[in-house]
């Protein structure tokens, strides 16, 4: 591996300004290693849309029929903003495996023997994971308006939904890159897939919370998921089947708190996970 930052000057004063230069310039570099890998394997832009592209066929023709809205309203409007928070919530198990391939094949040691800032490695991963998720959601998109769905909320609204789900996506890199510091092996890596299953399923992506029996109904509607979802759905003027629950009637406000809160516990974890690996 080449090195990835140019030398440093002895000189320099080490400053809280110096080194968020560093810090910034160091992120940069891993982004755009992040996003070469990303390029150079379209296979796993394959697989990463595959699943998703496959839940619209099998929900909106096979299974969308016999679904029914609270309320009233065209399934297939109901079922899209789902699977855009569904997709933006597994893709936390993208992250986790990509930092485990890292761990598995010496490049996080490489990186820790350089002169870096030891948060880039964390907060690159981070950035650049959320530019593919944006590439993602826009191919999901453009399906979306293949099959019939429409965002009925005008150009300003449309673009803060989907903004609301890059910043679900944005918070749940913060638990991939802590689980992919965690977990030994990419064996490991690949059972995270049983904790992601029902993260993304237990929600209101594709079944109103109202529909199911009332334990697991309360847990779908606190489900962070969930409250993006709802969330879109309103900005996006689709059928939205908001229920009773203080979480569904308050659902614009928790799509902001959900990930800030995220964000602010696990971002220093995986920081400081990756700081203990350094010592």
């Amino acid at each position: 591996m080449s090195t990835l930052t140019g030398p440093r000057p002895a000189e320099a004063i080490d400053t809280a300004g110096h080194r968020l230069y560093w810090a910034v310039v160091d992120c940069w570099t891993v982004v755009r290693r992040g996003l070469l890998h990303y390029v150079r394997q379209p296979t796993n832009i394959a697989w990463q849309l595959g699943f998703p592209i496959v839940t619209v066929l099998l929900f909106g023709y096979v299974f969308g029929s016999a679904m029914t809205v609270p309320g009233g309203g065209d399934y297939r409007e109901f079922l899209m903003p789902g699977l855009f928070g569904m997709t933006m919530a597994f893709g936390f198990m993208n992250t986790a495996y990509a930092v485990v391939l890292d761990s598995t094949k010496g490049v996080v040691d490489r990186f820790r023997s350089m002169p870096m800032a030891s948060s880039a490695v964390v907060t690159g991963r981070g950035v650049s994971d959320l530019i593919a998720a944006s590439i993602d959601l826009l191919v999901l998109a453009g399906m979306a308006l293949v099959i019939g769905w429409r965002s009925n909320g005008g150009l300003p609204a449309t673009l803060a939904a989907f903004g609301l789900f890059l910043l679900l996506r944005f918070a749940l890199i913060w638990i991939g890159i802590l689980l992919g510091l965690m977990v030994p092996n990419e064996e490991a890596a690949g059972s995270l897939f049983a904790v992601a299953f029902p993260f993304g399923m237990i929600s209101s992506a594709f079944v109103a919370p109202s529909l199911m029996p009332d334990w697991l109904g309360a847990i779908a509607a606190w489900n962070p998921v969930s409250s993006t979802v709802t969330a879109a759905r309103e900005l996006f003027g689709n059928p939205a089947a908001v229920g009773d629950s203080w979480v569904e009637q308050h659902a614009m406000l928790m799509a902001v708190v959900w990930p800030l809160a995220i964000t602010a516990v696990f971002l220093p974890l995986a920081v400081r996970r990756f700081q203990r690996l350094s010592r």
